[in-house]
């Protein structure tokens, strides 16, 4: 089949090269070729049109040809490219997101270890580990919003091509994580048991002792792990996640050994496994700030931001402030609820819910990604909407095959394997109880975050912070609701599934909008959006 292309212009204004076959090819530039020129297209030649190339006839072509506009031909044209290079777009996410892991991977793989070694130690133990990797893993998660700053502020100046802009900003936000972890030490020694009593209740006290323990430790790891995490996002910001990754395996391997060593071999229970963790921590954190040493920047230079500057993080980290906290408070809330519920319920929620906390992180790198390649598309001087969409389709596909993966392999594990985490057959019973409610929670996580970053990246932010707090609280409420009704870890469960999939549903309706900024030709859009 042959198509034609008519548009208004003449034939004799046509530029034809000398043809080496019986058909005269042209480039196809900027402006248009003139008036009245037909221009066929076979079945074999969208190839062509990708690298500019058309075929030029003369108007007297035979009739027996589709004919189409201009306009219709280059829909046609950009449907091929995009059926061809959506495949190639999803290989470059995945070689970017695959490594980008060792960002998310770090704190709750430590954690999971630790599950995992003292939980074939003792239950007691075992069950301290849930609020103590709760106020240690949570907070954590709280100062999320400081790395997603980071990477968000480094991107966008690299996408206006300023390097001093970025090193003045990784220099800024080193100063700030540097007094966040000593600040948080501080808390760490002074409330950190008060935060346990309220959290397990006073008639826990043995719970308390032992997590109490965990956490004091875990404590001394925070000034430089926050330091390793803005060195981290930067190098992320700037689209390098080879570094983290190395990074992440070696602190694994470290945590590995360490628990093993401390915890079966020198009996220290869940002491060493805090020891092990942090030893691995403050590695990693070497490991980032030598890698971004190495790009030419400076991660231990400091520089004291000005009060502009300081309001302006402020109103960036505000927003992923408020939703990162809802997210934390949320799984806090749910740890509470099963902590009432016995020693048994409490360590089997304890093991699911570090379970879905590893598996939700590897959905975490595809809101990495669009943090870190959507500003290009959105602020620099390639900006282009369309690609923008494109990106965020490839990223929503790569989340719903990986959502079904890792929920496969999520309620594998607990069902063939619950001797990994532990061998009381109470503490099991509880596990598979929730694991289709595990399945029905992660499988739509990694969509979901990569719709929220990409919110991020175009910084609508305070859409995110008002629907994410919303959902806390409608959210909490059904956790209140079916608690009082008896139903158990089950209504827990029901409740976070209930979460994701609200997550889920309004970030996809934000950007689907006809106002949102993915769909908006209004260059100043974004512009808006910052100052709401």
């Amino acid at each position: 089949m042959v198509v034609r292309i008519l548009t208004n212009t003449h034939s004799s204004n046509c530029p034809i090269q000398t043809p080496k076959t019986q058909q005269n090819i042209i480039k196809h530039t900027s402006p248009p070729p003139p008036n009245n020129v037909s221009f066929i297209l076979t079945p074999f030649q969208p190839l062509l049109l990708r690298n500019r190339l058309i075929t030029c006839i003369t108007p007297n072509q035979e009739n027996n040809n589709i004919t189409l506009t201009t306009n219709e031909a280059e829909n046609e044209v950009v449907g091929f490219a995009k059926e061809e290079s959506i495949w190639k777009q999803m290989v470059e996410i995945a070689k970017f997101s695959g490594p980008a892991c060792g960002l998310w991977l770090c704190w709750p793989l430590m954690s999971l270890i630790d599950t995992a070694v003292v939980g074939q130690t003792s239950s007691l133990q075992l069950a301290a580990l849930g609020p103590g990797t709760v106020l240690c893993d949570h907070t954590a998660y709280v100062f999320m919003f400081l790395s997603i700053a980071t990477s968000n502020l480094v991107a966008i100046a690299l996408a206006k091509q300023d390097k001093d802009a970025v090193q003045h900003q990784i220099s800024i936000l080193v100063f700030i994580g540097f007094v966040s972890g000593v600040l948080m030490l501080v808390l760490t020694i002074f409330f950190g048991p008060w935060a346990l009593s309220a959290f397990t209740g006073a008639n826990n006290k043995e719970i308390i002792a032992a997590a109490n323990t965990y956490v004091q430790i875990r404590a001394f790891s925070w000034p430089v792990s926050l330091v390793g995490w803005v060195a981290e996002s930067a190098s992320l910001g700037m689209k390098d996640s080879w570094g983290p990754l190395q990074a992440v395996l070696a602190a694994s391997a470290i945590n590995i050994v360490g628990d093993v060593v401390l915890c079966k071999y020198f009996g220290f229970g869940i002491a060493g496994a805090a020891w092990a963790t942090l030893l691995s921590q403050v590695i990693a954190s070497f490991m980032m700030i030598d890698t971004l040493n190495k790009k030419g920047y400076n991660s231990y230079s400091i520089a004291i931001p000005s009060r502009v500057e300081l309001m302006n993080i402020f109103m960036l980290a505000a927003p992923i402030f408020i939703t990162m906290i809802s997210k934390v408070l949320f799984l806090s809330l749910l740890v509470y609820s099963a902590t009432s519920m016995g020693t048994h319920t409490v360590a089997a929620h304890q093991v699911m819910i570090q379970l879905h906390g590893l598996c939700s992180v590897l959905g975490e790198p595809l809101a990495q990604t669009a943090q870190s390649f959507m500003p290009e598309l959105l602020y620099g001087q390639k900006r282009n909407l369309s690609k923008a969409r494109h990106l965020l389709k490839s990223l929503v596909i790569i989340g719903a095959l990986s959502g079904l993966i890792l929920g496969s392999i999520g309620i594998s594990v607990p069902w063939f394997f619950p001797g990994i985490f532990s061998n009381d057959p109470k503490v099991i019973v509880q596990m598979h109880q929730v694991l289709i409610l595990f399945f029905a929670a992660l499988c739509v996580t990694p969509s979901t975050l990569s719709l929220e970053g990409t919110l991020l990246a175009g910084q609508d932010l305070k859409f995110i912070s008002l629907s994410m707090s919303g959902i806390f609280c409608l959210g909490s409420l059904l956790v209140l609701l079916l608690t009082s009704k008896g139903i158990g870890l089950t209504g827990c469960w029901l409740a976070l599934v209930a979460f994701q999939w609200s997550r889920f549903l309004i970030a996809l309706l934000r950007l689907a909008s006809p106002t949102s900024f993915l769909n908006s030709q209004d260059v100043n859009q974004l512009n808006k959006l910052k100052t709401a």
